[in-house]
């Protein structure tokens, strides 16, 4: 990540200095040119680019970005000058030089509108903008890792290995906790339903006591009454 960081700022200080040199062709027409189709703008729109900047208080990929596209596609506008498209087409140049210049112009615009399109179209399709984002975070966390980061070792059984077989083990340890987890439970819920079987059977107990009883009391209420009244007497009556 770091190498990246500091690729991108010697292409930004490539482009400066680049940019800074006289061009080949005639200063005026250049000028002229880079005047007539306004600043150049590319890369993710600087809305987002303000905004990753406000979240992180350094340079981030992002910016570096479009800065390094920017500066590439001015310098190729300023090398397309009418000088040089004068040489190219120099039998229309000598005879409208007015018309050639209106369609250089245009052809400028255009060109400038398609490298746009062309660039807009890779960062949309790429995801680009969330991606630098996330190098810009993982580099940023990289930096309490006091170890270095991992590496493959180039046997491409021993790096499998070594991705896997901790995951692996990470699942391995989720399942005997999980397990463990049910096991308690389940003993739990067997030591609640013990409880129940012996509050059922205690219950039960009472209820054949209570029924003994209740029977008891009727065959003496039933052997007191035959005594009291003979079934003679009711006979005689």
């Amino acid at each position: 990540m770091r190498m990246s960081t500091l690729g991108a700022q010697k292409m930004e200080e490539v482009a400066n200095c680049r940019s800074n040199e006289p061009s080949l062709t005639d200063s005026g027409q250049t000028s002229e040119n880079a005047s007539s189709n306004g600043s150049v703008q590319t890369g993710v729109p600087e809305n987002s680019s303000v905004k990753s900047a406000k979240c992180e208080p350094r340079r981030s990929r992002l910016k570096v970005f479009n800065k390094v596209l920017e500066k590439s596609l001015q310098r190729l506008i300023a090398d397309a000058s009418f000088n040089r498209f004068a040489h190219s087409f120099h039998p229309l140049c000598k005879q409208n030089p007015q018309m050639a210049e209106v369609i250089h112009k245009q052809f400028i615009s255009d060109l400038q509108k398609a490298i746009q399109e062309d660039i807009n179209r890779v960062i949309e399709e790429g995801d680009l903008q969330v991606k630098l984002e996330e190098l810009d975070r993982l580099e940023e966390q990289a930096k309490d890792t006091p170890g270095p980061a991992w590496r493959p070792s180039g046997i491409p059984e021993q790096d499998v290995c070594s991705v896997l077989i901790p995951y692996h083990q990470g699942q391995e340890e989720y399942v005997r906790r999980e397990l463990r987890k049910l096991q308690k439970e389940n003993a739990a819920l067997a030591q609640r339903v013990q409880s129940g079987r012996d509050t059922i059977a205690h219950t039960e107990q009472r209820i054949a006591a209570a029924v003994d009883e209740w029977k008891a009391s009727v065959a003496d209420l039933e052997s007191f009454v035959s005594s009291l009244c003979p079934s003679e007497n009711f006979e005689s009556i």
